[in-house]
């Protein structure tokens, strides 16, 4: 099969990635793996591992023994629970209403549609430090402190996603298919069903895997709310509260936090490339 376009023209995707390209790409991939690496070889290794003059490259043979004492020095198994619990509800929530707004702002003709659109966006630029103590206010007065309530419900849903949906689906949903499901007799519920949802399952990949990596590696808000019932970063902290920090515990705990974050990663890897390649198709 020839690679050039119609009158022999070579169109811009016909050409193969050469050695500049692949050699980059091995750049970056060694450059953005290597830190999660070097944190399972000190993990792997004893104390020394840090005072030696060259940095280790090999695993040494202690990281069980080191996964053990931090299975003995802070509550692993709640705190990871709890982060499970948290992030898969925070994700499956900031989808949901994130696809339904989205769709809304992107499809639907409604008085005060570009204002609240504004305001949704406006929202972004406020820093959430800056509401970090009346929202502590509020969730002592609802009695929330301590519970894993107080740390879902202020993120059920967000600006982000809403803006991203919204731009997403402005573009990748023609009016016309919504008017001919409109015309079949869909109700307004079953055409968001059988015609948005499929065409956003892409874009909520993606807005999934961001949501619950923001919201597995939150650490200020649990860590005000909850610090009894803490999520993993907040238990995995206790590792360095001692007046003696041991690194190498510390960090086998970080790869004991970072490998849920690689298998949702390699699940949600196609979709995630799909929407990724479809945005370059689109653009």
């Amino acid at each position: 099969m020839s690679s050039r376009a119609p009158h022999g023209r070579t169109t811009p995707f016909s050409r193969r990635p050469g050695f500049l390209t692949y050699g980059l790409l091995t750049a970056f991939f060694v450059a953005g793996a290597y830190p999660l690496w070097w944190s399972f070889v000190v993990g792997s290794s004893d104390t020394t591992a840090l005072t030696s003059t060259w940095p280790p490259l090999l695993p040494g043979g202690r990281f069980w023994i080191n996964v053990g004492e931090v299975l003995n020095t802070v509550p692993f198994w709640l705190a990871l629970g709890n982060s499970i619990i948290v992030s898969s509800v925070i994700t499956v929530s900031v989808i949901t209403f994130s696809t339904l707004a989205g769709y809304a702002f992107a499809k639907l003709r409604f008085r005060g549609r570009e204002g609240l659109m504004v305001f949704v966006v406006a929202t972004l630029a406020v820093p959430t430090q800056l509401g970090i103590i009346p929202l502590f206010i509020l969730m002592k007065q609802f009695g929330w402190t301590g519970t894993l309530g107080a740390v879902i419900i202020p993120t059920l849903v967000t600006a982000f996603g809403v803006f991203f949906m919204r731009q997403y689906l402005v573009d990748v949903i023609p009016d016309e298919l919504i008017e001919a499901a409109r015309v079949d007799g869909a109700s307004m519920i079953g055409t968001f069903w059988h015609v948005a949802v499929p065409a956003a399952r892409p874009a909520m990949a993606i807005l999934g895997l961001f949501t619950f990596m923001t919201a597995w590696t939150d650490y200020l808000w649990p860590l005000l709310v909850v610090p009894q019932n803490p999520t993993l970063q907040v238990a995995l902290s206790q590792l360095q509260s001692a007046r003696y920090v041991d690194y190498t515990i510390v960090l086998a705990g970080a790869v004991l936090a970072t490998i849920p974050l690689l298998i949702l990663f390699v699940a949600a890897g196609k979709q995630l490339i799909a929407g990724i390649m479809q945005g370059a198709v689109k653009g």
